[in-house]
């Protein structure tokens, strides 16, 4: 599990290269974005976002019921992509949380899977 701290940007990056190489995950930069766009540095599965940064925040989306634990357990919290309505099933990890991002990732990867 990754424990390195630093810059968002560079722990991202990290967690970028570290999903990479998982089957059917794209990651920043292997398609075309529109800078500005929803989800533009996004890690997708699929064509669904699976964890981004956003405002120097790890944003996963996971279930409901994780993100209202998550939230309640002071890791951090709901995400609001700007518009004042917040998103249920994606979380927004406080900067101070001690949660390994890799490990968030990874449950978010899993859960926006398509069943097969």
């Amino acid at each position: 599990m990754e424990r390195k701290r630093g810059a968002p940007e560079e722990r991202y990056g990290r967690l970028v290269a570290l999903f990479e190489a998982e089957p059917g995950v794209t990651v920043p930069g292997d398609e075309p974005q529109r800078a500005g766009k929803f989800g533009a540095d996004a890690m997708k599965t699929g064509g669904k976002i699976f964890a981004m940064l956003a405002g120097g925040r790890l944003v996963v989306k996971l279930p409901r019921a994780r993100v209202d634990a998550l939230v309640e357990a002071g890791e951090g919290e709901r995400f609001d992509p700007g518009h004042g309505r917040v998103m249920r099933e994606w979380f927004s990890l406080d900067p101070g949380s001690a949660l390994a991002w890799d490990g968030l990732a990874r449950e978010a990867l899993e859960f926006v899977t398509p069943r097969r």
